[in-house]
């Protein structure tokens, strides 16, 4: 029985934040199959079904990690201030502001729940972020696309936002969020081009290359209703990602499984909304054949992604000090 215990307890003090990664990927799959059903014809009861499975997920994932804040709040505390995980404590406000968007057209007031305190948590963690980058000088090899998470994440408040808050508030996130992509990406390139490529591990984050683009298509039209050469060039940005990581496809097939693999999900979600929008708006039969394919594709991938990590907790391979 100690011996269960210890184990349990182990689990919970090395449980990464790194798993609202999952959080992420199961809220962007559920606005897929919402915008599936309504643009592409497809069961509502799909997306029905997926959001209450995020849902659910979001939750346990936060009372596991609260227990392990409440018992070993030192071990939180250094994860808080390492220069890696600390980008993936704003998965957790992400996470807040996907439900937001999930329940919009399903219950107003849980929206606006996740919406407020979500937008609130992330307003914190993006000051908090940019001011750790300030006040450590941090080393270049630490630079991976994790890096857009807390920054360009805030692209995704104007998503949900629409109705919560006035323009100037949501052009404001929207506003950051696409500053510092461009900022980000122009560092994470010179790394990789000129200096050590990413670590086996983080190698899965290049896919998040694809979500500043497409989620700020996304934002855009939803602020202003209008696919212009700003938005479509940000359309075909993501894109551009998209095709370039399938280019890139030997680099990824043979990683072994780390939490990070998560990091494949979400983009690729938000450039099937991003295609099913943009069909939705120009009719395009080439732009229908695109959302098809990225709904498959990113259906197979999460499958594949969610059976490697339910295989390797049962292991007890995921929840270890790294």
């Amino acid at each position: 029985m100690d011996e269960v215990l210890a184990c349990e307890n182990s689990r919970v003090k090395f449980f990464p934040i790194m798993m609202y990664a999952m959080v992420m990927g199961m809220c962007g799959l559920t606005m897929m199959y919402q915008k599936a059903a309504l643009w592409l014809g497809f069961s509502e009861m799909i997306g029905t079904v997926l959001m209450v499975l995020s849902t659910t997920l979001f939750a346990v994932i936060s009372f596991i990690y609260l227990g392990k804040y409440i018992k070993y709040t030192p071990v939180v505390k250094k994860e808080f201030s390492h220069p890696i995980r600390l980008n993936f404590f704003a998965a957790i406000s992400i996470s807040m502001l996907m439900l937001a968007i999930i329940y919009k057209e399903v219950n107003v007031n849980i929206s606006a729940l996740f919406w407020y305190a979500g937008t609130a948590l992330h307003f914190y963690l993006t000051m908090h972020t940019i001011s750790f980058w300030i006040n450590h000088n941090q080393e270049l090899d630490h630079s991976n696309p994790a890096w857009f998470i807390p920054v360009v994440g805030n692209v995704l408040v104007p998503v949900g936002g629409i109705g919560f808050a006035s323009q100037g508030v949501l052009m404001y996130f929207f506003s950051c969020g696409i500053f510092f992509w461009v900022i980000l990406f122009a560092i994470l390139l010179n790394r990789i081009i000129f200096h050590h490529q990413l670590a086996v591990k983080f190698m899965p984050t290049l896919f998040i290359l694809i979500a500043p683009p497409a989620v700020g298509f996304i934002a855009y039209y939803k602020m202003f209703g209008v696919i212009d050469f700003f938005a479509t060039m940000l359309f075909n940005l993501a894109l551009f990602f998209t095709l370039l990581v399938a280019f890139m496809y030997k680099n990824f097939v043979k990683i072994k499984f780390f939490i990070s693999w998560w990091a494949f999900v979400f983009p690729l979600a938000a450039m099937s909304i991003s295609a099913m929008l943009m069909y939705h708006e120009s009719k395009d039969a080439m732009l229908l054949a695109l959302s098809y394919v990225m709904v498959g594709v990113t259906t197979v991938v999460i499958s594949i992604v969610l059976y490697q990590t339910v295989t390797h907790m049962l292991k007890g391979e995921v929840c270890v000090q790294e």
